[in-house]
């Protein structure tokens, strides 16, 4: 709402003080939660009390003259009303977009009220049908358990996690490093909301670091007792929930020691055992961090791939421009979790893309199939109604409508006779095939055939033909001869009246009276003594006099009792038709899965063909061979910014030559939109889908690494120089040669030697002993030398090689002094900086441009690390000439120590003050050292 908030348009607080009375009293004796915002159910509106109502007075009216005070005196609470509207967006705010607090919702009246409804992040629960009513469910949201066991070696991990949407439970185990970079990557692929915690484990020093990696991840952290995570059961609870054979699920607890007690938690916690409808409808699966790339939340943002709230429009994400399904939710759904949880696996990978290749060079088959798609509801919504007993006749009719649009789809599918032609048939014919048969989908289509009245869904009434029962078709036709009846009293009421039938006298139908005769009163005084006599006058207002016989009275009665028996009959045969229908739920699972899977990968397929500029289908190689090639490589989300020309660039990460790319440039030149494209293209192609790009040959990585553009954290307590060390901390120690690390402009939080020298020594690392492939963006063009390293230094015991140079290109003209951007890279550094004509772009004063010209000059002629040649080549030759090989080899290698001591501080379970310490002891330390090398000391000056 805008300043000019009213008043008088929130739903006005109807309590007496008896009222008032009673609810403070109910109101005081609520145990105290800080998350948990409660809600009071008043039929016609909601209101919610105290610190929560001040909350949705400033969140969501932006005012606080929105509040208003229950009571008085010293027992006055400020109270605000909402109406359903309203009531709706905070509950949809709070669980979908927040993760900061729970919702209860709470019925009753006076002093007796009850707690119906609670939902967290990671448990919707009862609010979907309030959540989803009127929007798709776009995610499926995880909760997940965590039990660590904090070792000298790092710390061991129980996950345990339960999908309530899909019935899945999972459980894992694994060690974790200090930053917790599994648990974070875990989180990000299970697309988890809502972590649970022993309590203890909060209390603990390492608690920060693990803290800080769900906060990363936008999960709230819902503590729990200690004693809830026993394992001693969870055998015999899995055996009533999970379908199939209880020896494999024994099997498959018994692998682990911490993850049992996890998954027993989150059981507890989400009521499954106390639900009879989950029983033997959940299946549970080993999770394995190994089995999908690896992204933490840093490299999610860095490549934009989920929506966020600040987009200007949708295609500014990954998932918003390749989100073009068309089933109601599913596929959504499903391109949700592909793109948190890219393939490692290069026969599956290619498995998508042949069928992606498929749909792109059929068009005919493409455009069918979406038409078709477009007529499927949410299956896996419906399936979960009717498994929880909350499903309606509307839900079967739509599982039976999506049911009939099956044999299209299927017909579609069998006139594709391309070179995929027996993957099709393999993953979406046959399948379909099999469930709708006759003893599977044809049968739940005859079944709602016979006992649904398809003719009345026209006008909106979703009820049991009369001809699916006898007992409902004799109490129909009982009804429709009372209703004859009936219409023959009033015909005879209008002769004995000598009034025009349904005009001057109405029959009408009412709960007060039932059926009853109306007439106005003008036409009441023409008629009043055979009305006194031969009629019972029930009702006289301005609209009317309403009135009766016996007759009518006794036919009224009738009628009332066989409609009761009519509803009864069929609210008994819609339970039967109900229970009947959930015996498909697996049927209707397997088609959900295919059609969404069949839904995401036509959405690929649209992408790819209907670009401006089209995709390409690339060449996927295990990721202990092939290199990274991408030709006329591009931006999918900036392409398709309606103000974008974009100019496309080469990328090939060539093992031993290339795999190491030092990309230099000036600021707005394209340096990070290039570097992040890469990235982004890699993502795209292991997931499935083609790739911006003219060909592109892709090694397989198990993980993205992103350190762009860390921001300032101060809010707890870290720096921008500190939030970068730790992002680079989390790089060194996580990424392994199969991996790819794209790092933008490290070591510009601290001084330009301080950081010039940590970049140095970090490239170095990741060059010598991680080996994968890395795109190294900087301003600091001395690092530009480590190319003409490779190994060419006779006396160094380096084994430098695979460093290359590159640069994004600008013109400056000899005249005009104007920078103009090129947006190509092209081989070979960047000879010059280009800060001060970035800053003439930005319109500075031209006495400030002159005066940073000037002093940019005197600090070329003053610094001892000064470029002084345009050709890195020189630069390098300048080096070797100034410092012994031997002392360049003694000083990196002290420089490697001094990065590793720096790498091993705990800094995550240090405070700000602490950590400074610490780092300015190691660097005290080598400035030192730096007496045995003048190649150190050259940091120092």
């Amino acid at each position: 709402m805008d300043e000019n908030f009213e008043q008088n348009k929130l739903p006005e607080l109807k309590l007496d003080a008896k009222q008032a009375q009673g609810f403070l009293s109910f109101f005081k004796t609520l145990p105290s939660d800080p998350r948990a915002i409660r809600f009071f159910d008043r039929r016609d509106y909601y209101t919610a009390h105290g610190e929560n109502a001040t909350f949705i007075a400033k969140t969501y009216y932006h005012t606080t003259t929105a509040l208003r005070q229950l009571g008085s005196g010293s027992n006055a609470i400020s109270t605000v009303s909402v109406n359903k509207n309203m009531f709706e967006t905070v509950a949809r705010d709070l669980l979908l977009e927040r993760t900061d607090h729970t919702l209860e919702l709470y019925e009753g009246n006076g002093s007796n009220w009850k707690l119906v409804k609670s939902g967290t992040p990671g448990n919707l629960g009862s609010f979907e049908d309030i959540l989803f009513a009127s929007n798709e469910m776009q995610d499926s949201p995880v909760v997940v358990a965590l039990f660590p066991n904090f070792r000298d070696n790092g710390c061991t991990l129980g996950l345990g996690y339960v999908n309530l949407t899909t019935r899945v439970l999972g459980l894992t185990e694994f060690l974790d490093d200090s930053h917790f970079t599994n648990v974070e990557s875990a989180f990000v692929a299970l697309g988890c909301k809502e972590c649970l915690l022993p309590v203890e484990s909060t209390k603990s020093s390492e608690y920060r670091s693990l803290n800080d990696a769900m906060t990363r991840c936008g999960v709230m952290v819902t503590e729990r007792k200690k004693n809830e995570f026993k394992g001693r059961d969870l055998v015999q609870d899995l055996s009533r929930l999970v379908k199939g054979s209880i020896e494999l699920v024994r099997d498959l607890v018994a692998g682990f020691e911490f993850a049992p007690g996890a998954l027993s938690c989150i059981i507890s916690y989400v009521e499954l055992l106390s639900d009879e409808s989950n029983y033997g409808n959940y299946t549970i699966r080993q999770y394995n961090l190994d089995s999908y790339m690896r992204l933490d939340s840093a490299a999610m943002k860095a490549l934009n791939v989920m929506e966020s709230k600040s987009d200007a429009n949708k295609n500014f994400s990954l998932f918003g421009l390749m989100n073009r399904t068309c089933t109601a939710g599913m596929g959504k759904r499903l391109l949700h979790m592909w793109l948190k949880q890219p393939l490692l696996d290069v026969n599956e990978i290619n498995s998508r893309l042949d069928l992606v290749q498929a749909f792109v060079e059929d068009t005919a088959l493409r455009q069918d199939l979406r038409q078709h798609l477009k007529r499927i509801s949410d299956i896996e919504r419906l399936i979960r109604c009717l498994q929880n007993k909350r499903a309606s006749l509307f839900h079967i009719v739509k599982l039976y409508q999506s049911s009939i649009r099956l044999p299209y789809i299927r017909s579609a599918l069998e006139q594709y006779d391309g070179q995929f032609a027996s993957l099709i048939k393999e993953r979406y014919l046959n399948p379909l095939e099999r469930s709708t048969d006759d003893r599977h989908l044809n049968k739940f289509i005859g079944l709602v055939e016979a006992s649904v009245d398809l003719d009345q869904l026209e006008s909106g009434e979703y009820i049991i033909s009369s001809a699916y029962d006898s007992n409902l078709s004799a109490l129909k036709n009982e009804q429709e001869t009372l209703e004859r009846q009936i219409h023959n009293l009033h015909k005879l009421a209008a002769t004995d009246l000598d009034l025009v039938l349904d005009k001057a006298l109405k029959l009408e139908k009412g709960t007060q009276y039932g059926h009853v005769f109306r007439i106005t009163k003008k036409e009441e005084t023409k008629v009043r003594k055979k009305l006194n006599t031969h009629f019972i006058v029930l009702e006289t207002r301005k609209d009317g006099v309403k009135f009766t016989n016996t007759k009518l009275k006794k036919l009224g009665d009738e009628y009332q009792r066989v409609l009761r028996d009519y509803i009864n009959c069929q609210k008994e045969l819609v339970a039967r038709v109900v229970q009947t229908a959930a015996s498909f739920s697996e049927v209707f699972e397997e088609v959900a899965g295919s059609l969404s899977e069949l839904d995401v990968l036509l959405s690929f397929a649209d992408l790819a063909a209907c670009s401006p500029t089209l995709y390409t289908r690339p060449s996927i190689t295990p990721s202990d061979v092939g290199d990274i090639i991408l030709d006329g490589s591009r931006h999918p989300c900036v392409e398709a910014q309606d103000w974008v020309n974009f100019i496309p660039n080469d990328c090939k990460l060539v093992r031993e030559k290339s795999w190491f790319q030092i990309i230099t440039g000036p600021n707005m030149g394209g340096k990070s939109t290039y570097i992040r494209q890469v990235g982004v293209n890699i993502l795209m192609a292991q997931v499935g889908s083609f790739v911006p790009c003219d060909k592109a040959s892709i090694s397989v990585r198990d993980c993205i690494f992103a350190r762009v553009g860390a921001g300032d954290c101060q809010l707890r307590g870290v720096s921008t120089f500190m939030q970068e060390m730790l992002e680079t901390a989390s790089i060194l120690k996580g990424a392994t040669e199969k991996s790819l690390i794209i790092i933008d402009e490290l070591g510009r939080g601290t001084s330009t030697y301080d950081g010039f020298g940590l970049a140095w020594a970090i490239c170095e690392y990741i060059v010598e002993v991680i080996k994968a492939p890395t795109l190294f963006a900087t301003h600091f063009h001395e690092l530009t030398a480590l190319a003409h390293e490779n190994g060419s230094c006779e006396h160094s015991s380096k084994n430098i090689i695979g460093v290359a140079n590159y640069h994004v290109s600008a013109h400056i003209d000899s005249s005009s002094r104007k920078l103009t951007m090129l947006y190509k890279v092209e081989p070979g550094a960047c000879d010059q900086s280009f800060g001060i004509h970035v800053a003439e772009f930005a319109n500075f004063p031209e006495s400030v441009v002159a005066l940073a010209r000037q002093k940019a000059s005197e600090l070329e002629d003053f610094s001892p690390m000064a470029i002084v040649s345009n050709d890195a080549k020189e630069i390098f030759a300048k080096r070797k000439r100034e410092f012994d090989p031997d002392d360049i080899s003694r000083g990196t290698s002290r420089a490697h120590k001094f990065l590793k001591d720096f790498t091993e501080l705990p800094l995550d379970k240090m405070d700000l003050e602490l950590a400074l310490q610490h780092v300015s002891k190691l660097r005290t330390d080598l400035e030192k050292d730096t007496t045995n090398s003048c190649w150190l000391q050259q940091f120092f000056q």
